[in-house]
């Protein structure tokens, strides 16, 4: 299900009658471009298609897949244990294409165009256009990858039709009270964009990957880095824009926002490891086994650390309402 975003206007009402009371502490230091380089160094401008050679003894670092560490798949053939590593590849390659062109793209677009509401110095306008270019060459770059995967694989991916996240926001889309529909969007914008993967980190060291893999997600990894540090930026003009009973009614749904970023795709990973060669029965012990809820909550509360200071700095946590919805969600304890 696409997610539909709110018009500029609605966005616009939210904000616009509360630009006075913005916290100066927040918003009045100039704001500080790390773009001013980027003609030089953004991965667009300088770095190739990255190619898919045949090079490489796995397809993803199995210390990032918690399947494998199941008996199951502990025993299981070679062949079953290479399965599982193509189709989490596929899986994040997927979840990077829709995330920069289902959610980063739009919200940046409209900065960029003057359109969401907020009064952002012009730098900031400016940069979310370099943003927007650099975004749509990750989906690209990502996509050729892909492309080259199955090629030399000859396994076709075995995905779900989109990923759950989608429709995970477009669930919290619709459950957001009319006044405040359209924070969502960016919300969960700066929440994508302020937590660094693991995957992003670890991925381009792992030298059992092909080169063109770890090449891939080494300039998409140059790139965030920037974007993390505009995005940190943007929530602290887009949360004292907003009057307290627009932050009690978002706030709890951060924490959402945050799962539908973090949490694993169990969808995806059970269609990966059926296409592996794992039966029915086999597939829903595995999930039943490695995805318990006590450690999903664990790693998206270690995953969250960055993102919740900044939410912390904000001041959003001191909301009562916002407060409650993060214990409740165990991001803190």
């Amino acid at each position: 299900m696409a997610l539909q975003f709110a018009s500029a206007a609605n966005r616009t009402i939210l904000v616009r009658r509360h630009q006075k009371r913005l916290d100066q502490a927040f918003v009045t230091a100039e704001y500080r471009s790390r773009f001013r380089t980027w003609e030089r160094v953004a991965t667009v401008r300088n770095a190739p298609l990255r190619a898919l050679e045949d090079d490489g003894e796995l397809f993803f670092s199995p210390e990032l897949v918690p399947a494998l560490s199941h008996p199951l798949l502990q025993r299981a053939e070679p062949r079953v244990r290479e399965a599982v590593l193509i189709h989490r590849l596929y899986e994040y390659l997927r979840f990077t294409i829709d995330l920069e062109q289902s959610a980063v793209i739009p919200v940046t677009g409209h900065i960029s165009r003057g359109m969401s509401g907020l009064d952002l110095p012009e730098g900031m306008r400016a940069d979310a256009f370099k943003i927007v270019t650099d975004e749509a060459w990750h989906a690209q770059f990502t996509y050729e990858i892909l492309s080259q995967v199955r090629t030399r694989t000859g396994v076709a991916p075995a995905l779900p039709a989109a990923p759950t996240f989608t429709a995970e926001l477009a669930r919290i889309h619709e459950a957001l009270p009319p006044e405040i529909r359209g924070l969502d969007e960016m919300l969960f914008a700066i929440v994508s964009e302020t937590l660094i993967s693991s995957v992003l980190e670890d991925l381009p060291r792992d030298e059992r990957l092909p080169e063109g893999v770890r090449e891939m997600v080494a300039d998409h990894a140059v790139d965030e880095a920037k974007h993390h540090t505009y995005f940190s930026t943007l929530l602290r003009y887009l949360w004292p824009s907003m009057t307290r009973k627009e932050r009690e009614l978002a706030g709890p749904y951060i924490p959402q926002l945050i799962f539908a970023f973090l949490e694993p795709d169990y969808t995806s990973a059970a269609l990966g490891l059926r296409a592996a060669g794992l039966t029915g029965p086999e597939v829903e012990q595995v999930m039943s086994d490695v995805y318990a809820r006590d450690t999903i909550v664990a790693d998206v509360r270690r995953g969250a650390a960055p993102t919740l200071q900044y939410f912390v700095e904000a001041g959003a946590l001191e909301h009562g309402a916002t407060l409650e919805a993060f214990q409740e969600s165990g991001l803190i304890v």
